[in-house]
């Protein structure tokens, strides 16, 4: 029997059968998916093949015994375990990466090395800045420039806020015929946005703590949320973290778009645009073509093998 995971609470999975019914399942302990070492070796969006449950005896559950090939998937470093990785969700269209400049604050960082592991596994993007109904003058003319910085890099974004609804019917067409993803730090209001496009979901939804003006998990697992008759919407736990796994030194130019495009009026082919003569990429970023935040974020990305850097917050 074929299905598609739905469900991930970490033990057991909810495949939706190409029947009709769910079946929770289980794996077994020596599943392990051929080349990648990974906290969760099925994610949700997995297509897989279960047994039945009359066919494991009398305990009446039922096993995932095969994964399908991965179109894409949307993969991180795991917090704890540094050779291992965790995947967020797999045979994805799409990612909405819901952002918010306060209450808590998304750095350019964790958007930056967000964007790039998304490249890299060639899923599109686009950037949710939400909350816009509780920002200051200020924060809302920050907000702005960071809309404009990653329009100009060629990333399409949008104002929301997922309380009031303010800017919601123009992301309405996006979701349609997609399997879209949904991340960002815990407390940016992915829960809010998904009840307000799902209301039967009823996701439980905190205020942010007072103290660290950081958000309360809410959700704990990763599940696929049905949106209308042709869409699904991938909730994931809120991530602190984004360190980016399985990269080469050498591929991380093509992961960063501006960068890639004047790497390619360098002198040297393998300029790694730290020290070089004639890089055109260092002197983009003096003259303010690209802009100073992303170089950054690139240059944290190239320390990560020695460094590291996955285990801080970005």
């Amino acid at each position: 029997m074929k299905g598609l995971v739905i469900k991930n609470t970490g033990s057991w999975y909810t495949v939706l059968t190409d029947d009709g019914p769910t079946v929770d399942c289980k794996i077994k302990g020596n599943f392990r998916l051929r080349g990648i070492r990974s906290t969760n070796p099925i994610a949700v969006g997995d297509r897989v093949t279960i047994t039945s449950p009359a066919s494991e005896g009398s305990s009446g559950v039922s096993f995932i015994t095969e994964i399908e090939d991965r179109r894409n998937y949307i993969i991180r470093k795991s917090i704890n375990l540094s050779k291992q990785s965790h995947i967020l969700a797999a045979n994805v269209d799409q990612a909405m990466l819901v952002v918010t400049v306060s209450r808590p604050e998304t750095s350019t960082t964790f958007v930056d090395r967000f964007l790039a592991s998304a490249e890299a596994y060639r899923v599109p993007v686009i950037l949710l800045f939400n909350k816009t109904d509780q920002l200051t003058a200020d924060e809302l003319h920050y907000q702005q420039m960071l809309i404009h910085l990653y329009e100009t890099v060629g990333y399409e974004c949008h104002a929301i806020s997922a309380v009031t609804g303010d800017g919601i019917e123009p992301l309405l067409p996006l979701f349609q015929g997609k399997v879209t993803l949904l991340s960002g730090h815990s407390g940016v209001g992915k829960s809010t946005l998904i009840n307000r496009l799902v209301p039967e979901a009823h996701l439980r939804t905190a205020d942010i703590s007072d103290a660290h003006q950081t958000g309360q998990h809410t959700t704990t697992f990763s599940e696929m949320i049905r949106l209308g008759s042709n869409a699904w919407l991938i909730d994931t736990p809120g991530i602190k973290g984004f360190g980016t796994f399985d990269m080469e030194r050498e591929e991380l130019t093509s992961y960063f778009k501006e960068i890639f495009e004047f790497s390619k009026q360098c002198r040297f082919s393998n300029c790694t645009h730290t020290h070089e003569p004639g890089c055109a990429v260092r002197q983009a970023v003096d003259d303010h073509y690209i802009a100073q935040s992303r170089y950054q974020s690139y240059l944290s990305m190239l320390d990560d093998k020695e460094e590291n850097k996955y285990r801080e917050a970005y």
